[in-house]
């Protein structure tokens, strides 16, 4: 089974070498050059009589750690829930001329994009697309000439770029009035995804160049197309574009700089090609798509029991958290074959450690495989295949010995949620 491909983006992330399985950590500093300091969170669930309750479940954002997995976001992201209004340019240059539309090349990501959105926040963020310009905009220099690599945070060809885009949309685009902003390259420009992936965000940086009096603070570039050949580009491929929006709404990557999957195909923050997916239950608290009552914290000693639901259907108990300290614990979901999650070859209940400490790229999730060294469940092309079976079913156990916690799956109802005992010092 092919594997998929590493990529480069804006934040810490593997170089995917042409035709060469070797990695090496690209130094680029993440898209975040200034580490947002203490305030108001942009994104997650709002405050209710609960948060005391859920006080040891909040594990905190750390300084100095780049798009931390900590609660609450810090302020600088885009909004995560309500209406956002995402500005759309589609942009092409004199070496890589558009060969079609550039409402073409909109059209490959929206509705989409839009919709997957909507599923995953159960309707809490409502993703309004606009392509106020319906032709290409030219660059005044060759692609080549911006000197665009590893897409480290604005730097000089960045900032050219930038400055280029705004100098040929100004006349008709408003930048103050948008959330975000997607530039969708012509994929002609720069080399294939299948050798090197460019896409790109910067997200959260208050040092931006700036447009109509605001900085582009959250704006993703998109290169060339997530195409592998087999033939399912035309339904997955837009989904690198719900992924390079994660980052603006503050999450990081999940995929490892050594190409390891620790999460595998269960974020699409770790895997956006092939098959639809998710995210995990715990970024959707983090970005206000869980309420806190749908949040139970193992947080006491001796026994616990938990019931949760389906992530994939509105409502109930979705996750169950376990804290070890005031930087990590374990997340406890159940995972089903519905909604975005299209690929789940084994439903059951995924355990996984987030770590609000370990910087983006770095693996701050790690998922627990409930049948290691299986090989998986799935042959689909570009699904993470030993991860594809990680869930844990009724009778199965994880154990952490080191801290003494063990998360048992009881049983399984008719309406498919699981009861789950945890077992903490």
């Amino acid at each position: 089974m092919q594997q998929p491909r590493r990529r480069i983006r804006g934040h810490r992330r593997p170089i995917a070498l042409a035709g060469a399985t070797a990695l090496v950590i690209a130094a680029v500093a993440s898209a975040s050059t200034t580490l947002p300091g203490a305030g108001r969170a942009s994104a997650g669930p709002a405050a209710t009589s609960q948060d005391a309750a859920l006080a040891p479940c909040r594990i905190s954002a750390t300084m100095g750690v780049q798009m931390s997995e900590g609660l609450p976001t810090p302020p600088g992201y885009a909004r995560s829930t309500g209406e956002i209004k995402a500005l759309n340019l589609m942009i092409d240059f004199p070496d890589a001329e558009g060969t079609e539309p550039a409402t073409d090349r909109y059209a490959e990501f929206f509705p989409q994009t839009s919709e997957w959105f909507r599923a995953s926040s159960y309707g809490r963020l409502v993703y309004r697309p606009e392509a106020p310009v319906e032709d290409w905009l030219r660059m005044p220099m060759p692609f080549t000439e911006y000197g665009i690599e590893r897409g480290s945070p604005f730097e000089p060809g960045y900032r050219q770029l930038v400055k280029d885009i705004v100098a040929a949309a100004d006349p008709q685009v408003d930048f103050s009035a948008y959330d975000l902003v997607n530039v969708l390259v012509s994929p002609n420009a720069g080399p294939s995804a299948l050798d090197t992936v460019l896409s790109v965000t910067f997200s959260g940086n208050d040092e931006a160049p700036t447009a109509d009096g605001v900085p582009l603070a959250n704006t993703s570039f998109v290169y060339s197309r997530q195409d592998d050949g087999s033939g399912s580009y035309a339904e997955t491929g837009y989904r690198v574009l719900p992924h390079e929006n994660g980052h603006v709404f503050g999450l990081p990557d999940l995929y490892t700089m050594e190409g390891g999957g620790s999460v595998g195909h269960w974020d699409i923050m770790s895997e956006d090609w092939g098959a639809n997916n998710d995210f995990l239950a715990w970024h959707k608290w983090k970005l206000g798509w869980l309420d806190n009552e749908q949040i139970s914290c193992a947080s006491r000693s001796g026994v616990s029991e938990h019931t949760l639901g389906p992530l994939a259907t509105e409502g109930g108990t979705k996750l169950a958290f376990v804290p070890l300290s005031a930087q990590s614990g374990y997340a406890v979901e159940v995972r089903t074959a519905a909604g975005n999650d299209e690929a789940v070859c084994r439903p059951g209940v995924l355990i996984y450690k987030v770590s609000s400490d370990v910087d983006t790229g770095q693996g701050p999730v790690a998922v627990a495989d409930a049948t290691e060294d299986s090989g998986g469940c799935t042959r689909r092309p570009n699904v993470h295949a030993e991860l594809s079976d990680a869930p844990f079913r009724p009778g199965q156990t994880f154990t952490d010995r080191a801290n003494g916690v063990r998360i048992s799956v009881l049983d399984e109802d008719d309406d498919g949620n699981y009861r789950v005992r945890v077992t903490r010092p």
